[in-house]
This record gives C-alpha cells, structure tokens and sequence, in this order.
C-alpha cells in the first residue's frame, strides 16, 4: 500500500514548471536586450530624434509619419550602399556555396576514405572561429601599401612594377572583401551541409550503389534533393547575415573605401547613428527598410524551395474536406425537404 501511495504522489507531480523556470534567463535576456532594442528602433523612425536633443514625434502630423522613409529612398548613398552589400554578398555567396556542396559531397563519399578526415575539417571551419577585427589586422598587413607580403611577393616575381595600393583601388577592395568573407564562412556551410547529408537513409545510397548509379549522380539525384531543407536554412542565414555585414568592411577598409565601394547598409546605419550627425530617426528608418527587405527576400525563398509534393498533399486534402462538407450540406438540405 505505502509502495502504491508513493506512486501515485510521483505521478501527481508535475515536472513541467521546471521547464519553464530555467526558460526564465533566456526570455529575460531577449526581452530586454533583443525585443525592446527591437521595438524601440521601430518607433523612433517616426520621429525626429537626433542626440539628446528634444524629440517630437510625427504620429501626431499624418504628413510627416513616414517623411524618415523617404529622405532615405531618396539618399544617393543609401542605393550605393545597398547595391554594394548585395553584390559583395552574391560573390561571396556562389563560391562559398560551390566549395561546401564540394567538400560536403568529398567527406561524406562512401566510396572514398580520406586520412586526416578529421583535421581536415577542422582546418576549414577554423576562419570562422576567427574575430573579424583579428581578420581585418591579418588581411590589412597582408595586403600593406607600400610594404606588405603580397606587394613584395608581386614586385619580386616581376608582376608588377611598384607596390600596389589596394585599398585605394575599387574593384581590389570589393574582391579581397569578397574574398575574406567566402574564407570565412564556407567551413561553416560545409559543417551544416555534411550534417544534413549524414541525416540521410544509408539505405537509399544502397539502394543506388546496388542500381550502378555513380557518385556524381548520387550527388545529384538523391543527395541534394534530401537536403532541401539545409539549403534553405543556410541560404536565409547567409541571406541575413549578408544584407547585415559590418565588420570586415567597416574595420578592414577606412571610410569605406575609395568613392564608397565597400560601404554596406549596415556601415551606413553605424555612421548616421554614432558619427557625427546622430542622426537616430534616419539610422533607424534605414534599419527597418532592411529588415523589410529581408523578410520580404527570406519569404520568397521559402516560397520557391517549398516541399511541392507535401503542398499538393495539402491541398488535395482541403479540396477534398470541402467536398465533404458541401455533399453534408446537400444530404441535411434534401432530409429537411423532406
């Protein structure tokens, strides 16, 4: 009996709360620092807050409420800038992309037995665990004007004539921009991607290997269909993360470069805001057209790299609750003409 009584007062208890509990911190945490910084940027692009200076807000005059939008539609700078952060991010995407697939298809080859296997992938995701302001030193004496390694090494070999000043070059800035950011991030993708593909059935590569079909039509036919779902996760991480890149062109290039060709939207928000002007309402407008422009390019995604067959599934589904529900309503119409 006392066994029993024991028993049922374990199953009477409920565990749950203490989910919750240790859920506390974390919500805490983003509510004050994600969610209000959030909110609060949101609602200062309707006023004219600029330092310290008194704030009116432009809800209260229904012609000005959205006057911070267009003065920033209207910026040469602003089209400059967002031009700039989506061409250094399709150049670094692509690459990053190509090398990841590569790699991931190279490591996870059940064919194929690699020494080293390991070291090799720590070596690859190794620049992503590297500070940004470490990578802007690293790559700024590398590339030093007029004494650097890759200026000795060109004028040594007879490329060139005299030291190169890259940083003051256009197409030179973008390219090494281009460059660090596809070092850096293509050991991450690679990670995801191999995750994604050890997640596959072994019987379906199997059932390939016993049906003669070779790697390369693995890789196509069966291995980047049933990762789908990871190529969407890593193409709006690295959509997000790319529309919002700051440090490598904000503390690799000075002033953004020479006519503006590293200046990202998220540099040009970090100057309205902290340099000079303090210009809040604008940097704050300018953070929500972003943050738009996001939403907007992450929806159209999910839209294109949906599960057609599940969605066809879906709507069969509805199509076929409706027919049910309009043949009870013709059987109840002709019971009550009855």
């Amino acid at each position: 009996m006392a066994n029993n009584t024991i028993k049922e007062k374990r199953r009477s208890i409920s565990y749950a709360k203490y989910g919750y509990i240790f859920c506390i911190p974390f919500v805490v945490a983003y509510l004050i620092f994600s969610l209000y910084p959030t909110l609060y940027t949101m609602i200062i692009g309707f006023t004219d807050l600029k330092g310290a200076g008194k704030t009116t807000w432009h809800f209260l005059s229904g012609s000005k409420i959205f006057d911070n939008y267009k003065q920033i539609l209207k910026m040469p700078t602003f089209h400059i800038a967002l031009k700039n952060t989506v061409k250094i991010w399709l150049c670094n995407f692509i690459p990053q992309m190509i090398m990841a697939l590569l790699l991931s298809a190279w490591f996870t080859n059940r064919r194929v037995k690699i020494p080293g296997e390991g070291a090799f992938k720590v070596l690859f995701y190794m620049p992503n665990i590297i500070t940004a302001a470490t990578v802007a030193i690293l790559f700024g004496t590398l590339f030093g004007y007029p004494m650097g390694p890759v200026n000795d090494l060109l004028t040594r070999f007879h490329i060139i004539d005299k030291p190169f000043y890259f940083l003051n070059s256009r197409k030179a800035a973008q390219t090494i921009i281009i460059f660090i950011q596809t070092w850096q991030w293509y050991g991450y993708t690679m990670i995801i991607l191999i995750s994604g593909v050890l997640g596959i059935d072994p019987e379906i590569f199997e059932a390939a290997d016993i049906d003669g079909a070779n790697g390369w039509t693995v890789f196509w036919k069966i291995t980047i269909p049933s990762i789908k779902t990871i190529l969407l996760f890593t193409l709006v991480t690295s959509l997000i993360g790319g529309l919002n890149m700051f440090d490598i062109p904000a503390l690799f290039v000075p002033n953004s470069g020479p006519d503006n060709a590293t200046l990202t939207t998220s540099v040009l928000i970090n100057a309205m805001a902290f340099r000079g002007s303090y210009r809040y309402n604008r940097a704050s407008a300018l953070s929500m057209i972003m943050f738009i422009i996001i939403v907007i390019c992450s929806a159209i995604m999910f839209y294109a790299l949906r599960d057609k067959d599940e969605a066809r599934i879906k709507k069969a589904k509805k199509q076929e609750i409706k027919a049910r529900k309009l043949a009870a309503k013709e059987a109840a119409k002709g019971v009550v003409n009855e």
